[in-house]
């Protein structure tokens, strides 16, 4: 039987040409593929499931920078009190870091899915009833009971770092690509939330803030619940005790609550400073700045490799956060100028994302199993408890002494974060040896 021709039967031409001997393949030729560099970002994207609920995440996390600012523009322009918006919003500051590690707890026992959304919807509610009082001039103690109703807001954070723990849990150094991404996601929230929320505010009417906040929360939360590939498994009865009892756990919170503290006091006191030097309106602007650092060290970071265990390397990125937050405290004690005082944020912010995805590498490490969001929540929760701490005495600092010597106060945090790290590893010793 005939043959078919195949690239196999093609053979070479052979002809001389004067004194030449010239040989002609007639082989077909096959170009080579380009070598496509991928990032470790890159590759993990590449897990099914895991773009559709990072957009969902993302949705749904923005409007955590979105509420408190809107909520002081709508109850400040009605009511003409700063100090009740003040007290509104932190009052449902107080109500979430009380209701929040709840919630994730019957996110664990229970499934994301089944407990976020009917969460969400409730804290939605909170929400409405709010604009609603303010909208339509109900009495003062409403605002107070319709903010804290907002409590209810499931950590979307946590769980998102939930789900790449179940995902990449044989995979270490994927796991700290991803915790370095989600850290430098809230930076990016952190930056464009409150700019947002003030946009709106001011561009349309007082209420369009919290108004789209509500919409883009509950629509990242329907769209992040509906990836049910991706989620952890519930764990309905788990023999873990608490997170709060686990060895390591409660120092490290304390060192949550003291970088919360970091936040708090860097905010307040920087517009305090912007507003000595006729400029308040660049505050947010200037704090940005710290926050965009924060996100590209943060993607940096975890395009690296993690060297050596995270309890080595958390006390020395605290080290890293003390000695660059120093320079703050010095462009505005020795220049006085708010460009100085800005460039040196931006790279006073480059220690922040580091800390954070090393701390919560340790809280994923020390908290039992089945008990994750828990965990996380409770991180987060000592976080928001710092930022009210460092807030209320930022304010007192620049109150009684000068919006200067304010930026003393984010560097005392720092340094006692970094000696309650140094304080974990022996007494984790003395504890293992009993």
């Amino acid at each position: 039987m005939p043959q078919q021709p195949s690239e196999h039967t093609f053979a070479p031409l052979l002809t001389a040409t004067g004194d030449s001997l010239v040989i002609a393949d007639f082989h077909p030729r096959r170009k080579k593929a380009p070598r496509r560099r991928t990032t470790p970002y890159h590759r993990l994207f590449t897990i099914p499931g895991t773009r559709a609920f990072t957009v969902g995440n993302l949705l749904a996390r923005l409007p955590m920078g979105m509420f408190s600012v809107s909520a002081v523009i709508m109850i400040a322009g009605s009511r003409g009190s700063y100090a009740l918006a003040g007290a509104v919003t932190a009052t449902g500051l107080a109500a979430t870091a009380l209701v929040a590690p709840w919630t994730a707890r019957l996110v664990d026992r229970h499934g994301q899915a089944r407990i976020a959304v009917p969460a969400t919807a409730f804290a939605l509610l909170g929400s409405i009833a709010l604009l609603l009082c303010v909208r339509f001039g109900a009495p003062d103690w409403t605002l107070f009971a319709a903010y804290a109703a907002t409590a209810t807001t499931p950590n979307t954070g946590g769980m998102s770092r939930a789900r790449w723990a179940h995902l990449l849990r044989d995979d270490p150094a994927a796991a700290h690509t991803a915790n370095s991404f989600e850290q430098a996601a809230d930076e990016l929230c952190f930056m464009l939330g409150p700019v947002c929320a003030a946009f709106l505010c001011g561009t349309f009417f007082p209420e369009a803030g919290t108004l789209v906040a509500g919409v883009l929360m509950m629509t990242g939360v329907l769209l992040f619940a509906a990836q049910r590939s991706t989620e952890p498994p519930p764990q309905p009865r788990t023999p873990s005790k608490s997170p709060l009892r686990a060895p390591g756990m409660p120092p490290l919170l304390l060192c949550f609550l003291a970088t919360g503290a970091v936040f708090g006091s860097m905010e307040v006191v920087t517009i305090a400073f912007a507003d000595a030097q006729g400029h308040r309106s660049a505050a947010g602007a200037v704090l940005a700045l710290q926050a965009a650092g924060s996100c590209v060290a943060g993607l940096l970071y975890g395009a690296r490799k993690p060297t050596g265990p995270a309890e080595r390397r958390h006390p020395l990125c605290l080290a890293a956060m003390t000695a660059l937050l120093t320079l703050p405290l010095l462009a505005a004690s020795l220049t006085g100028s708010l460009p100085a005082l800005a460039g040196a944020l931006l790279l006073a912010g480059a220690a922040t994302a580091p800390t954070m995805v090393t701390g919560m590498a340790l809280v994923q490490q020390r908290t039992p199993e089945g008990r994750l969001n828990e965990g996380m929540t409770l991180a987060v929760t000592g976080l928001l408890g710092g930022i009210a701490c460092g807030s209320a005495t930022g304010g007192w600092v620049v109150e009684h002494v000068s919006a200067t010597a304010g930026y003393g106060v984010p560097v005392a945090a720092a340094g006692s974060a970094l000696a309650i790290s140094l304080a974990i590893p022996p007494a984790l010793s003395r504890l293992r040896a009993r």
